[in-house]
């Protein structure tokens, strides 16, 4: 469910951003002039991001229209038409780079959640992303790893445990900190802890960890790593891999049998997909 206000809040500081005391190019053209605009794609994507598109122009002049011919998570092709943008020519011209910034960033990470989310197909595990966003974006860039078919990890550091190697340290071990974690979380509130080696998963299992995250494992140790999850009497631990995945490499990954694969570069390692905004007087 996308949240309003946090998309109006995020498109405000991008065009305060922008235009600061104001446009100096967009007053060069008559106030009274009106514009029609086509946005067409370059190449092949999935679309995600029409909601802070919309917003960007909205917030300069609710008259403008933005007429849609697909929605977020569709698949467009090269050469596409996306939408046809109608409205007074100096608003659309002052959001027009902030609106595309939005839409080409998002698409981008759809795009690329969808890639790693066809090259597992079939297989029983599914991708999940990371914290590893653009500062402010976080909320949107994990709604458009979901339009690519992908599913979220922990929003922030308030909604989920992940006990990593500096903590293990600082906490005194692994069975200390799972104890601590199990005394403190939520009921809503799950815990998960990295390990890097096959000796500490069987510390994690045997200390009775729920989630665990086999950090930079090789191919052979994740099936390792799954057999020793399977051979627990009951309610076995759900796997995640992750480091260093790739597309090369992430079907190999997947076959071993982990329940989840954890892509950083889905909104770290990302670039602007090839949008282009032809306008013509109305």
């Amino acid at each position: 469910m996308l949240n309003s206000e946090l998309i109006i809040n995020q498109v405000c500081q991008a065009l305060a951003e922008d235009i600061g005391s104001g446009d100096l190019t967009a007053a060069l053209v008559p106030k009274e002039a009106f514009l029609n605009a086509q946005v067409v794609t370059r190449e092949a994507i999935v679309v995600c991001g029409t909601a802070w598109f919309e917003t960007c122009f909205q917030q300069l002049c609710p008259s403008i229209t933005i007429d849609w011919h697909i929605t977020d998570g569709q698949a467009a092709s090269a050469g596409e038409n996306l939408c046809v943008v109608r409205g007074a020519a100096r608003p659309l011209l002052t959001a027009e780079r902030t609106a595309l910034n939005f839409l080409q960033t998002l698409s981008a990470v759809a795009t690329r959640t969808r890639q790693f989310v066809a090259a597992i197909q079939g297989t029983a595990a599914c991708i999940v992303d990371t914290r590893k966003t653009i500062p402010g974006l976080r909320t949107a860039q994990k709604y458009a790893v979901r339009c690519g078919g992908g599913t979220n990890h922990r929003t922030g550091l308030y909604d989920g445990i992940l006990i990593k190697e500096n903590h293990i340290i600082a906490a005194g071990g692994i069975e200390n900190i799972l104890r601590k974690a199990t005394e403190i979380a939520p009921a809503n509130v799950w815990v998960q802890i990295e390990v890097e080696t096959t000796n500490e998963l069987q510390q994690a299992l045997q200390a009775g960890a729920k989630m665990i995250l086999l950090d930079n494992f090789s191919v052979s140790d994740l099936r390792e790593a799954v057999k020793l999850n399977q051979q627990l009497p009951a309610h076995p631990a759900i796997l995640e891999a992750s480091g260093n995945i790739t597309l090369d490499n992430v079907r190999l990954v997947a076959e071993t049998g982990v329940d989840r694969i954890s892509v950083g570069s889905l909104t770290k390692h990302i670039q602007a997909v090839d949008l282009s905004m032809r306008f013509e007087t109305a």
